[in-house]
């Protein structure tokens, strides 16, 4: 019977992702409301029957050290567990994870005495929903040593990504990093014979998702050595060594690594009928939960808006958005294509009187806000009769307080925004 150990790649400082990476790891960055990125691997994991897990992951890492510890909590009688590891130091190396296959192998010691028959290897910033047990039976099946994930992609997109090229029988046979958009890759069209539903409207080449199933004995010969990635490194190198499958997959799938793409995939999840579907009970998204009450919504007009738990929203009108834990947002307030990201406690009435007496507005959102196209993080204190976003968008760049990324303004975690301000 196979023995399948889950490794997820918590990433390295996502500078990608800054600010929102200012104070947490990647995978901890608040995503959807209610969860945090590192749950959809993670759930991934548990609903495929694959419960053993491990999350690299070296900057930031205490707010994802105590997720992890209020979310993941499995039985004796099951084996399961999620734990963290982070870089430490050994007598065998000093120094901190130089990529993530150098990850990956200074952590031998403790994946072998699992004694693993296969090794499966996640990402911690990506969107989607897969069986990784039937994965896990394709690569058997196949015969392969090494198999990997791929979604078909269009030859725009596949400038960006790692590019696979296949024979008839779905064996890769080459792999090119990032081609960009002059290179002719003519070649490298998804044969007919493996071609899937989802290679349609010109996705015709296999891109990598960055997710591998390796057989316990093909990684660690993949790894007997200094190569230090696993995209721009090991697996090209597999490729010339080992027989390694590449598995198809028609379904959703997003890289939600940049601040764009985390706002786009986070925004859509508003939608009628959203690219991501929350609402799968035989598949669900598992996160802390925090036993907070319903949201309370008074004379308040929402449209294509989520909203968490424990929320207080008076009088507002909110357009296309998602409301985070713990928010509260006051009477007269207008968001439109806001992400707020809400607060890790309530305040009492006399911590309100007491920062009001300093000139520090209350957690949240204030009286006649009027907010477009921002991300809010956790505990933003934003005065009343603010203004963001409605006017002509600075540069991208730090403004302190907060910050604007692809024309995309962050207001950065325990931010305090003053009354009358407008950005």
């Amino acid at each position: 019977m196979s023995r399948v150990l889950s490794i997820i790649l918590g990433g390295g400082k996502g500078t990608r992702l800054y600010p929102l990476t200012k104070e947490r790891s990647k995978p901890a960055v608040p995503f959807g409301g209610k969860h945090r990125i590192v749950d959809i691997p993670i759930s991934n994991c548990i609903n495929s029957g694959f419960n053993q897990i491990y999350i690299l992951t070296q900057f930031n890492s205490a707010s994802l050290h105590l997720h992890i510890a209020r979310a993941y909590n499995f039985d004796a009688f099951s084996g399961g567990y999620v734990e963290i590891l982070a870089a430490e130091q050994t007598f065998e190396h000093s120094g901190w994870y130089e990529g993530t296959a150098d990850a990956v192998r200074k952590n031998f010691l403790h994946f072998k005495t699992q004694k693993p028959t296969h090794y499966i290897i996640l990402s911690g910033d990506q969107l989607y929903r897969m069986d990784l047990a039937e994965y896990l039976r394709m690569h058997e099946e196949s015969g392969a040593e090494i198999t990997i994930a791929c979604t078909p992609v269009t030859r725009a997109d596949a400038s960006g990504l790692g590019i696979m090229k296949t024979d008839k029988s779905g064996r890769i046979t080459e792999f090119m990093e990032k081609p960009g958009p002059t290179k002719n890759i003519d070649e490298w069209l998804i044969p007919d014979e493996t071609r899937t539903p989802a290679a349609v409207n010109g996705k015709d080449y296999l891109a990598s998702m960055g997710i591998y199933i390796f057989s316990a004995k093909a990684m660690e010969e993949s790894l007997n050595n200094t190569l230090t990635d696993f995209g721009k490194e090991v697996i090209p190198e597999a490729i010339s060594r080992f027989n390694v499958a590449a598995y198809v997959y028609d379904g959703y799938w997003e890289d939600i690594g940049t601040i764009r793409s985390f706002y786009e995939a986070t925004l859509d999840l508003t939608s009628i009928k959203p690219k991501f579907n929350f609402y799968d009970e035989g598949r669900p998204i598992y996160t802390h939960n925090r036993n907070l009450p319903s949201s309370k919504i008074n004379q308040a007009s929402l449209d294509q808006v989520n909203t968490s738990e424990g929320c207080v929203i008076t009088n507002a009108t909110i357009k296309r958005s998602v409301i985070g834990i713990r928010s509260t947002i006051e009477s007269g307030a207008y968001l439109e294509g806001v992400i707020c990201m809400g607060a890790d406690t309530y305040e009492t009435e006399s911590e309100r009187r007491e920062n009001a007496g300093k000139g520090i507005p209350p957690i949240g959102i204030g009286q006649r806000c009027v907010i477009r196209r921002a991300i809010i993080d956790k505990n933003a204190r934003i005065g009343n009769d603010v203004s963001i976003g409605m006017g002509r968008i600075p540069e991208d760049g730090d403004y302190g307080w907060y910050h604007v990324v692809d024309g995309i303004y962050v207001i950065t975690k325990n931010a305090v925004v003053p009354d009358g301000t407008v950005i």
